[in-house]
């Protein structure tokens, strides 16, 4: 790797040429190991992690998903120590408790929705939103990546915004659900637009723009409070951070290690360009909608949307433009090296969609499905 731990952390140390720390948070299905039906299992999973990982370990919205956190750091090798050491546990607790843990978008064999954690919050939304709950799990990756301030904040997310559609397509991960193949590579995305405030992130005048934005949204009804706040690209309301949230969650850790380095080398460069003086590029809300559309639809495997001209290209074909404008923050951070190993093995392996159709085209069973995914969630 380009650079060594120690001379990353004393830049970063003395402002001049500062690096951004990253932080990942995974969401997860709880399943059953012989069906691979989803189950309501995080109350039974939680008594089984132990002590000293319980505060980077949550219940999520339903009770058939559970999600961790790491730590936020400098180094892609201490995430890649906090993730798989989290999984591990993760996955060594949830088979205690007679289930499976999966890295996937949403639940691929048909069953029973299990009902939402008994909190209040989320009897609020069950109340005021209905039947807006997506089957069985939905669950995403979310990325932090810090930034000085808030004002800046805002300025990165009109910079990283056209980008956000490739980046889904990199995280792919949910082709089935009810027990057939969706047509879809990230069922997971056409599931969670059902909330009312899911959305490509506008483009923002200012930090009092996009607080003016939050408010008025609560007081329409369509969200609760900041924490509904689905845009694909945020403001942490906890974290001096800027939040991408677009993908779902990643199959395996080289994969998850993968996408917070794009991030995190994507957020740096909007910071340079702001830095310089250059402005944002203002994509048409609509078109920036059907480039997410078909990111959803076809993954890395077939076309995106090029947001330059509006035409199709191969979505490897975008991605590698991406990494090629992202190089010199991969450099800095130290992180070129990795980023290539890794993109080396996306290019062989194919994208978490493709995976698991290659098994079901293999073996016709959703549960040899499940049984590959907690595989690779494992490591």
């Amino acid at each position: 790797m380009s650079g060594s731990v120690a001379e990353r952390e004393r830049s970063a140390e003395t402002g001049g040429t500062d690096l951004l720390t990253v932080g990942v948070e995974e969401e997860f299905l709880l399943a059953d190991p012989h069906t691979g039906t989803a189950v309501p299992a995080v109350d039974l999973v939680m008594e089984q992690v132990p002590a000293e990982l319980r505060g980077q370990v949550e219940r999520e919205f339903q009770t058939s998903q559970i999600e961790i956190g790491s730590p936020p750091g400098l180094d892609l090798s201490s995430i890649r120590h906090s993730l798989s050491m989290l999984r591990a546990e993760l996955a060594d607790a949830a088979e205690r408790a007679g289930v499976r843990l999966l890295a996937i978008g949403t639940g691929p064999v048909d069953g029973p929705v299990p009902p939402v954690v008994d909190k209040p919050r989320f009897d609020r939304m069950i109340e005021r939103f209905r039947l807006l709950v997506p089957g069985p799990g939905n669950n995403g990756m979310h990325v932090h990546v810090g930034i000085p301030d808030p004002d800046t904040g805002v300025q990165v997310l009109n910079h990283v915004r056209p980008w956000l559609p490739i980046l889904q397509a990199v995280t792919a991960n949910s082709p089935f659900a009810r027990g057939e193949d969706t047509g879809y590579a990230s069922w997971r995305s056409v599931e969670w637009e059902r909330w009312p405030s899911v959305a490509p992130t506008p483009y923002l005048e200012s930090h009092e723009h996009y607080e003016r934005l939050i408010r008025q949204l609560i007081a329409s009804g369509v969200m609760l409070d900041e924490g509904m706040l689905y845009w694909y690209a945020r403001l942490s309301a906890k974290y001096p951070t800027v939040e991408i949230r677009i993908g779902d969650v990643c199959p395996s850790v080289d994969d998850a290690v993968l996408v917070a380095a794009l991030v995190r080398a994507l957020v740096a460069t909007a910071l340079t360009d702001i830095a310089a003086g250059r402005p944002a590029v203002n994509t048409d809300h609509h078109l920036l909608v059907a480039a997410h559309w078909r990111a959803a639809h076809d993954g890395l495997e077939g076309e995106g949307v090029d947001l330059t001209d509006g035409e199709l290209r191969p979505a490897w074909e975008l991605l590698d433009r991406l990494v090629d404008r992202l190089r010199p923050e991969l450099e800095r951070h130290g992180d070129l090296d990795r980023v290539t190993d890794l993109l080396g093995g996306l290019r062989r392996h194919g994208s978490g969609a493709a995976r698991q159709r290659a098994v079901f085209a293999r073996t016709g069973r959703l549960v040899d499905v499940v049984t590959d995914v907690a595989r690779q969630t494992r490591g």
